[in-house]
């Protein structure tokens, strides 16, 4: 991510679906593959609105291509 911009933004390079993952990795300095498997994780045990949220931010969020 360029480092004078601070600001979430989606990842469409190295997402997989909608590169809300690849993007909050970017966002967060973590790993793209560990926030895949939290994610997965939080689907399927139930927690909150997982799927739900992860459209929302897909389709609010602006995306950049690098």
């Amino acid at each position: 991510m360029n480092a004078s911009s601070n600001r979430f933004r989606l990842n469409k390079t190295d997402g997989k679906v909608m590169g809300v993952c690849a993007g909050l990795a970017d966002f967060t300095g973590v790993d793209a593959t560990l926030i895949r498997i939290v994610t997965v994780l939080l689907t399927l045990l139930g927690v909150g609105s997982t799927i739900l949220l992860y459209l929302l931010v897909g389709l609010i969020a602006p995306a950049v291509r690098y």
